[in-house]
């Protein structure tokens, strides 16, 4: 039977536990032996042989085969509930399951991050920069890339003032205030400035593509009023380029009338919007740069519309050409039309169709959400090329009944079968030409009947920017994964010093631990 000397023990047992986990607690939170740490721990380990030897004079030598047996379970129930513990404790930390509970999933890389990463060749290296205790964010930020990159990725974080010779060998001199990620691979480098706001994934991923990936270079034709790549107005492009740039794609002006040829280094030739006509010796130079193999994007401007009671003018009929004096030797004609969707475009305009009807071409158009365009034209597919030519749309109207191309430009919008394209109608093509073996590289070209899908006021509606970055991927003839620049986002964070992450590590230990002695005094007891 349990009496009260029995009762006793067990409370003695208790405040022994007790003692002994503050004494060993507060020994591994300040790490060092204080005078109350000693004490607690003598008080524990007096009161643990009370215990045993009271229960040896109640048990009466020599103690019955029962009491052994109880011992015995008591102690094997202890044994496999440490094990289990440390081996829980082990499997948290080796296992590369995650749980990001955060609103922005601000502790874990983005899928797209991670495929990326897990693909690198070549060795990089993060160096942070941060007087004293860095963030708990970026330590685990860095922690990321290192465990994903299954050790192509190593960091460090150093304190620039008390490494001093360490921080020097980085050339210039780093002050106590600033704040700065050094990303190096090979001979490249790239820095990143955090001082004024916190350090993102983005900011990181896009360093990385800058130091491993090969340069390209793209021209942009100037001089026949196109969109300006350092426009950044909402009828520039100067977001489009620096999404590029984050891409490792330098982005450059080209005054073609004033050169004699394209220059050598260009990748890809981009005509953005031309409002005027190119002369007859810009054409002969574009159309040389690609039957040698040239890359080029074509973004044709729409068509002057007008009302009925006024006519348009032979000067506003020239304006905005097709280029179908270059693009009609590469099998596609561009139509004098617009484009209309009446069930699928944006706001209330039915000339800005809204599209997710691609067709299946993997660098470009995978993973695309809507796309739309303004006042876009029509693309006819020509018969009469020559047969190494392959052409196809990339992109077309998303209805079948409701979309067509309309031939009245004085926004009369009614479909006349005579002589009006039904839809679904293509605004985009592919065209592609493998040269014969022993010449230069085959030929790309992308034809868009629309400029403004890329400008800053529309980039970064629907899936604009990813599908103005995958144009460009393909064209430079790099298959390589585009990244965009996130929103910036409120990083929760709570920053600690070692002392409180040991004293949590302490407390989320011993919880478990409590629960398991205090059952099996109680079990003990039965």
């Amino acid at each position: 039977m349990y009496n009260k000397k029995d009762k006793k023990i067990s409370i003695l047992f208790g405040l022994s536990a007790v003692c002994l986990a503050y004494g060993f607690g507060f020994f591994y939170i300040n790490k060092h032996l204080g005078l109350s740490e000693i004490v607690f721990l003598l008080l524990g380990i007096i009161s643990l042989f009370i215990c045993f030897f009271s229960f040896k004079k109640i048990s009466k030598i020599p103690l019955k085969l029962f009491k052994w047996e109880k011992i015995l379970r008591t102690t094997l129930i202890l044994f496999s509930l440490l094990v289990f513990l440390i081996g829980i404790n082990y499997l948290a930390y080796s296992l590369p399951l995650r749980w990001d509970v955060t609103k922005a999933k601000q502790h874990t890389l983005s899928q797209q991050t991670i495929e990326f990463i897990e693909k690198l060749e070549q060795d990089v290296k993060l160096t942070a920069f941060h007087v004293g205790i860095p963030p708990k964010y970026l330590e685990d930020l860095f922690s990321e890339y290192e465990r994903v990159s299954n050790g192509k990725i190593k960091t460090e974080i150093i304190d620039q003032i008390e490494q001093i010779g360490y921080a020097a060998q980085f050339g210039n001199v780093i002050s106590g205030k600033e704040r700065k990620v050094i990303v190096r691979s090979g001979d490249e480098r790239r820095d990143i400035d955090f001082t004024e706001t916190d350090l993102t994934e983005e900011e990181i991923t896009n360093a990385i593509v800058r130091v491993i990936r090969e340069k390209r270079n793209i021209y942009f034709l100037a001089g026949h009023g196109e969109y300006d790549i350092l426009d950044e107005g909402d009828n520039g492009l100067s977001d489009w380029a620096k999404l590029l740039s984050a891409n490792n794609v330098t982005c450059k002006k080209l005054m073609l009338g004033i050169r004699e040829n394209i220059p050598e280094d260009c990748d890809v030739l981009v005509i953005a919007g031309a409002k005027n006509n190119l002369t007859e010796k810009e054409e002969k130079n574009i159309d040389k740069y690609l039957k040698k193999g040239g890359d080029a994007l074509f973004l044709i401007e729409h068509v002057i519309v007008t009302t009925k009671d006024k006519p348009l003018t032979n000067d506003e009929k020239k304006k905005n050409p097709s280029l179908n004096n270059i693009l009609n030797k590469w099998g596609v004609n561009i139509g004098d039309d617009i484009v209309v969707d009446l069930s699928s475009h944006a706001g209330s305009d039915v000339g800005s169709p809204a599209t997710k009807n691609y067709l299946p071409h993997k660098a470009i158009t995978q993973g695309l959400d809507y796309t739309f365009y303004v006042r876009p034209r029509s693309i006819t597919i020509l018969k009469n090329r020559r047969s190494s030519i392959l052409v196809a749309p990339i992109v077309l109207t998303s209805s079948k009944k409701a979309s067509w191309a309309e031939s009245d430009r004085t926004l009369d919008v009614r479909f006349n079968e005579a002589v009006d394209i039904s839809g679904p109608v293509p605004i985009s093509s592919v065209i592609w030409e493998e040269k014969e073996e022993g010449d230069n590289s085959d030929t790309r070209i992308i034809v868009f009947t629309d400029a403004d899908f890329l400008t800053n006021i529309f980039i970064n509606q629907y899936s604009n920017a990813k599908l103005g970055l995958n144009i460009i991927s393909w064209l430079s003839e790099l298959d390589y994964q585009t990244f965009i620049d996130q929103k910036d986002i409120k990083i929760e964070k709570l920053d600690l010093t070692s002392r409180q992450k040991r004293k949590i590590g302490f407390i989320l230990f011993l919880m478990p631990v409590f629960v398991m002695v205090c059952g099996v005094i109680v079990w003990s007891n039965d």
